[in-house]
């Protein structure tokens, strides 16, 4: 089930949680964001200095 807000869930995370917050947010499973992130690394571009925005950007998920 997709949410209406973006930020870092505290218990689907690898390194920082922002996969599993684009997961979330729209409704894809957060695997296939990482594997996409992934492939995307093996091509020219700021793939990891996107990924290190957000994760500066996205508010953790308050856990109550």
């Amino acid at each position: 089930m997709a949410t209406t807000t973006l930020s870092r869930p505290s218990n689907d995370k690898w390194i920082a949680g922002v996969c599993g917050g684009l997961g979330q947010r729209f409704g894809i499973n957060s695997n296939l964001i990482r594997l996409a992130f992934v492939l995307s690394c093996l091509l020219p571009g700021p793939q990891v200095i996107v990924y290190l925005v957000l994760w500066i950007i996205m508010p953790k998920k308050s856990s109550y």
